[in-house]
């Protein structure tokens, strides 16, 4: 099977957020969707732009926080395994461990990537009003790598910060928040309007759930 571009879009944006290509085989690979119960809706919007690949039904599992002994409620989808997501597996995953490719420049290209990546691991900071990209366990030339492809293909820029037991992330001040949102906005589904600037919210015109 191919994707389709805006399959490829969406699999380019959430790989980079909360997704997994996990291994099985030689050549293939399987897409493994996560996230917390109250998004199952959006895990479930996810998994409609692959309807060839995702069969069955979204599981439910619970972890219990190690310090706090809290439950917390987890959706877990995982497609069939595909030659074609083990290509795509390549190109994010050197040595088993999934990375900032070299070229994302050449792969994130499309404002549907960047707005599934904002939605899996974007924040909208009120006070001030500007935004982080979170990165996660990346090394700090990566995270350059990805201010560098949102710079050029989308003339919206970065800083890099670290913070942390939080990894990198990327921060976007006032001017490059409205930048960024105006151009995420209308990919982004209803219940992450919050993370949106408020003049922004409230579109007259929804995206759907349909893929």
């Amino acid at each position: 099977m191919r994707l389709t571009k805006r399959q490829e879009a969406v699999l380019i944006g959430t790989v980079l957020g909360d997704a997994y290509l996990q291994k099985t085989g030689e050549k293939n690979a399987r897409l493994r969707l996560e996230h917390s119960e109250k998004q199952q809706r959006y895990l479930l919007w996810k998994a409609g732009i692959f309807p060839r690949l995702f069969q069955g039904k979204p599981s439910s599992i619970e972890r219990m926080h190690p310090k706090t002994k809290r439950i917390y409620r987890y959706v877990r989808y995982q497609s069939s395994a595909s030659p074609v997501l083990g290509s795509w597996r390549k190109r994010f995953y050197e040595s088993g461990q999934k990375k900032i490719p070299s070229n994302l420049d050449t792969l994130l290209t499309e404002a549907l990537s960047l707005a599934v990546w904002y939605m899996d691991d974007g924040y909208y900071y009120a006070k001030d009003r500007n935004s982080y990209l979170y990165l996660g366990c990346v090394s700090k030339e990566e995270a350059q790598t990805a201010a560098r492809a949102i710079q050029n293909n989308f003339a919206v820029r970065s800083r890099v910060y670290n913070k942390k037991k939080k990894g990198f992330a990327l921060y976007f001040g006032v001017a490059d928040t409205k930048k960024l949102h105006k151009l995420v906005r209308k990919h982004l589904l209803p219940e992450f309007d919050y993370k949106l600037l408020p003049e922004l919210r409230k579109r007259p015109i929804a995206t759907s759930l349909t893929p």
